[in-house]
């Protein structure tokens, strides 16, 4: 569940993220030790590199600080999701809708734990996963990890 500040970070950069041709996968502001850090996950089709990352970053820190919004001191980050992250937020699910995605169970069904199939679809908490022509139904609170699938 994201928080207030989350909420309201995800909002503001949601034009600057069209007008940039990136989508925002997600949001999060999370204090760590004594020291707050605001970092968004930025996307598009083909992948993020790290001139993407800085021409948001530099773009939006200028709309984060004429909000204002955020009391304390914070660090901004900007990054790409990751070849690791799992997804979490129905925002991620559906923007990845089409893609092909790991999965881990938390308990195995028929004696599988892990496979991956294709995203279909995301709904009340559920990823719908085709695997080869049957639809898989997770619920994200059985699932280690749904995360997307890169082959190296």
């Amino acid at each position: 569940m994201a928080n207030k500040t989350e909420i309201k970070a995800l909002e503001i950069a949601e034009s600057l993220a069209n007008e940039q041709g990136v989508y925002v996968v997600d949001v999060t502001y999370k204090k760590s030790d004594d020291a707050y850090s605001l970092c968004y996950y930025i996307d598009k089709e083909g992948g993020i590199g790290i001139d993407e990352c800085e021409m948001f970053s530099k773009a939006v820190e200028q709309i984060l600080d004429r909000e204002n919004f955020i009391s304390e001191a914070y660090t901004l980050e900007v990054s790409s999701p990751g070849a690791d992250r799992k997804l979490t937020k129905e925002r991620e699910f559906l923007y990845y809708i089409g893609r092909e995605v790991d999965v881990k169970l938390y308990k195995a069904e028929d004696g599988v734990k892990e496979f991956t199939g294709v995203l279909k679809d995301f709904k009340d908490n559920t990823a719908y996963i085709d695997l080869g022509g049957e639809t898989k139904q997770i619920p994200v609170k059985e699932a280690a990890y749904i995360r997307l699938s890169f082959k190296f």
